[in-house]
């Protein structure tokens, strides 16, 4: 004998439903990201990114070693030795800088590449942590120079990666907070250096 009450079936439509509910903004971003060219266009950085990264050659410079931008962070300023009072502005910015990375003071270095007149021993020499002064007027680093932007060089701040690659600049007129939140995005990000 059956009975005309069936016993209920598992509602699978609704399984279905909550299932294709859960997974569809996922399938949504993923193919937005990989099937599509749209990118945010926000950003978080301060300075200017160099697209794509400049590997630097590595260069033996008077008072410097080749693997002098390796190992380290650098916050890099081109100028001449003689260094004028945009120089030491700027020399300050990056000290200041570095300083108020606390204890992460370690993974950067301040590095001035003097382009002629090598160099002024009391632009910020004397300074901790201490300031790497290089001369970089002869012909052999015309290289390593010719990969840096030539434009306002003057008041520019250099950021090189622990492996040698020069990725942004900044303006050293800026707001000096901007270098700081960045340097330390990249240090809490970075393994190396």
């Amino acid at each position: 004998m059956t009975s005309g009450v069936q016993a209920p079936r598992p509602k699978r439509a609704l399984l279905l439903l909550l299932l294709l509910l859960f997974f569809s903004p996922l399938l949504v971003a993923f193919l937005v990201y990989y099937g599509s060219n749209w990118r945010p266009v926000g950003r978080t950085n301060h300075g200017t990114l160099i697209e794509p990264a400049r590997t630097l050659p590595r260069i033996a410079l008077p008072h410097g070693d080749a693997d002098l931008l390796i190992s380290k962070w650098s916050l890099v300023y081109i100028g001449d030795g003689a260094c004028d009072s945009q120089c030491r502005n700027t020399l300050y910015f990056i000290r200041q800088t570095q300083l108020s990375l606390g204890n992460l003071i370690p993974r950067v270095q301040r590095v001035w590449l003097a382009t002629d007149h090598c160099c002024d021993q009391t632009a910020d020499l004397q300074m901790q942590p201490p300031l790497i002064a290089v001369d970089a007027h002869s012909s052999a680093a015309a290289p390593l120079l010719a990969m840096f932007p030539q434009d306002q060089r003057a008041t520019t701040i250099f950021i090189v990666d622990p492996r040698g690659n020069l990725m942004m600049r900044y303006d050293s007129n800026a707001d000096p907070k901007g270098l700081r939140e960045d340097l330390k995005k990249l240090l809490s990000l970075s393994h190396i250096g």
